[in-house]
């Protein structure tokens, strides 16, 4: 069984300390628009359907932000600026016509770790098997914040790639994110956490009051956009295929207009508990969304 596998998420902190040495000269130098290529390959149209796999111990209050955050996607009349409208930026994306349409499909619950609490990245192509080999499917695997991850909170707090097997329509599309509450929030769930570099500002307050749940909405929101616009290696992105710029990646530590290392942006604030989002979801939900980039203008779009 070969797989591809590849880095979809970038620590936004780190990107903050990689631009450290390079602000002053951009502010002087009118940079070039971002391109992320078209390699002529298949992107996930039509109805997407997402399966969970819960690894560890999660909370039900947990698991209804992450679902609630996947079924605001193609909410029919969401409150704006919405979940909605920041994914229907992936319509304007080639390979078909329109935005894909999510679903939430089936869904797993590992709460006695099968496979202990110190994951390769085998381990994750295996577990996320357990969704089944659908062409329109992701199955995405979720790690509880006392699961270690190879690379998490050191290059990575989240990934995508697809796996072919040898039975016929073997090939499924898959995605991991980790929860960094207990080991990397200052790496993973910037701006609700301080960055571990970088310029030190006060952190947003969580929307959901959970610090590692909402920093995983955010590297869910951007593995889950490279797999729908590059979810077998041939899509959109720029750079190397085993560690591309994407969708979402392509635009870390982005979240509103105005936004400069250390700084997320210009973005909403709830009245009521001070929480910092962008986004409107169902149930009442408020999240706080990365920036995406817009093929059609060639920049990274926010909501606000």
């Amino acid at each position: 069984m070969a797989s591809n596998y590849h880095i979809a998420t970038v620590s936004s902190s780190l990107f903050f300390l990689l631009l450290l040495t390079s602000s002053s000269m951009a502010a002087l130098v009118q940079q070039p628009p971002l391109v992320l290529k078209y390699h002529n390959g298949a992107l996930l149209k039509g109805t997407v359907t997402v399966n969970l796999i819960w690894y560890g111990k999660f909370t039900a209050v947990q698991r209804s932000v992450i679902v609630d955050f996947l079924q605001s996607l193609t909410s029919p009349k969401p409150t704006q600026p919405s979940v909605a409208s920041w994914w229907k930026t992936t319509a304007k994306y080639k390979g078909g016509a329109g935005a894909s349409a999510v679903i939430v499909g089936k869904q797993f619950l590992d709460e006695n770790y099968s496979l202990g609490k110190s994951l390769k990245n085998s381990d994750i192509v295996y577990l996320a098997a357990k969704g089944g080999r659908s062409g329109g499917a992701v199955n995405v695997v979720l790690t509880a914040e006392d699961v270690a991850v190879e690379g998490f909170c050191m290059s990575r707090c989240g990934s995508h790639g697809s796996n072919r097997g040898a039975a016929p329509g073997g090939r499924f599309a898959y995605a991991w994110v980790g929860n960094s509450g207990r080991q990397c929030p200052g790496y993973c769930a910037w701006p609700f956490h301080q960055p571990l570099y970088g310029p030190q500002t006060p952190p947003l307050v969580a929307p959901n009051g959970d610090v590692g749940v909402d920093g995983m909405v955010i590297n869910l929101a951007t593995v889950l956009a490279g797999a729908v616009t590059n979810p077998f290696n041939s899509g959109y992105f720029e750079g190397p295929a085993t560690a591309p710029l994407e969708a979402v990646s392509a635009c870390t530590g982005v979240f509103g207009s105005g936004a400069y290392p250390g700084y997320a942006g210009s973005v909403l604030t709830d009245k009521t508990s001070g929480a910092g989002y962008n986004a409107h979801g169902v149930n009442g939900r408020k999240y706080l969304l990365p920036a995406m980039w817009d093929p059609q203008t060639s920049k990274c779009s926010t909501l606000v």
